[in-house]
């Protein structure tokens, strides 16, 4: 499998598949995925706040494509640090983006900066940055 016909199907964890995470772009070190919106992702049913674990695997997500398509292949990760700074709440209804770049890749680390946001990047959701150790074994998955 190429690993652009891989990150066409990011849904490869349960997280992502039950959030149906969608490629957008992937070019050089950058990814872009977005978060369809549906009301099972709603966390705060009195004021219909999206839920931040929404957020967080839509950030996580977006790390691990924006590395696999760094590294061009899909050797596995594991999340070693993930700072996520909310900054305000998403607007109910509206579909959600991460645009996360690996701009730094060691032999065992991979550095990831993300922002989260609806239609307007300069004005976001969240930002993170986040470190990842990368192994000498491909990320399990099937053709």
């Amino acid at each position: 499998m190429s690993i652009k016909s891989f990150l066409k199907q990011i849904n490869h964890t349960p997280h992502a598949k039950k959030l149906g995470l969608q490629l957008v772009t992937a070019e050089g070190c950058t990814i872009t995925l977005k978060l369809p919106f549906n009301d099972s992702i709603i966390g705060d049913p009195i004021n219909r706040y999206i839920h931040s674990g929404a957020i967080t695997t839509l950030v996580d997500t977006a790390c691990g494509v924006s590395i696999f398509q760094t590294q061009n292949n899909t050797r596995a990760m594991a999340t070693l640090d993930l700072r996520i700074d909310h900054q305000r709440p998403a607007i109910l209804g509206n579909e959600i983006f991460a645009t996360a770049e690996c701009y730094k890749l060691t032999h065992t680390i991979a550095f990831v900066n993300v922002t989260v946001y609806e239609d307007d990047i300069t004005n976001p959701i969240a930002t993170a940055v986040g470190t990842f150790m990368r192994s000498n074994k491909e990320f399990p998955h099937t053709e």
